[in-house]
């Protein structure tokens, strides 16, 4: 299954519950990922209040991650994948649609980054921070014949028509298309704080750097 880690490993146990009510949902339905086991904290150190939002009085730890279950089926390819966890985001992330609809940006970034033309992709609300691989953007720029084949540089208003053509291709299938898109030169890294060592990008710190820009794209 695209996007599982796998079944849980012995001792452990996983649910997946409703984010406003915590209800268990059944097998196959997308909530908030709870995990508990002998592996799992107790807490917090000296931070009663950061343990109890993290952890339930039953041990369950709320991961917030969004994810489900894999439903068990008796025959077929997929008779082994019952059980398994599959995760597709952060709850933290999660953008709410003007319809009420909750849409993860980790579905368009992971089909936005099969481009070579796209070095870096942070989504936020329905629009899209890229840093684009210009050395590839240029040479589809002149294969398409949208600037001379000695041109050495794209310019700003092509980059964005260019990569937002890109993104539109191969974001085609997703649950839910991006709106406009600011294209940035700075790759996101440890050192501008806005990757974490992990390589994860801090959505909130590339939030903060752009926030004026951001604004200006909903003008």
């Amino acid at each position: 299954v695209i996007g599982s880690i796998g079944h849980p490993i012995q001792h452990t146990e996983f649910k997946v519950v409703d984010s406003e009510t915590g209800e268990v949902l059944p097998p196959g339905t997308r909530g908030i990922v709870k995990v508990r086991g002998p592996q799992v904290m107790k807490g917090y150190y000296k931070n009663p209040l950061a343990t109890k939002q993290a952890l339930d009085e039953d041990g369950w730890l709320d991961t917030g991650d969004i994810g489900w279950i894999a439903p068990h089926h008796l025959a077929g390819r997929s008779r082994r994948c019952g059980g398994v966890i599959v995760l597709e985001g952060r709850a933290k992330d999660t953008i709410v649609l003007s319809s009420g609809e909750n849409v993860e940006p980790l579905e368009i970034e992971e089909a936005a980054m099969r481009s070579s033309l796209i070095q870096q992709i942070d989504q936020r609300r329905l629009a899209a921070i890229i840093v684009p691989n210009k050395d590839e953007a240029l040479q589809a720029a002149k294969v398409s014949s949208i600037i001379d084949p000695d041109a050495v540089d794209l310019g700003r208003d092509k980059m964005t028509s260019l990569l937002y053509e890109e993104l539109s291709k191969w974001t085609s299938e997703c649950s839910f298309q991006v709106g406009p898109i600011l294209v940035v030169d700075e790759p996101f890294t440890i050192d501008s704080g806005l990757m974490t060592p992990t390589m994860k990008i801090r959505r909130d710190q590339v939030v903060a750097k752009y926030k004026e820009e951001i604004a200006n794209l909903y003008k």
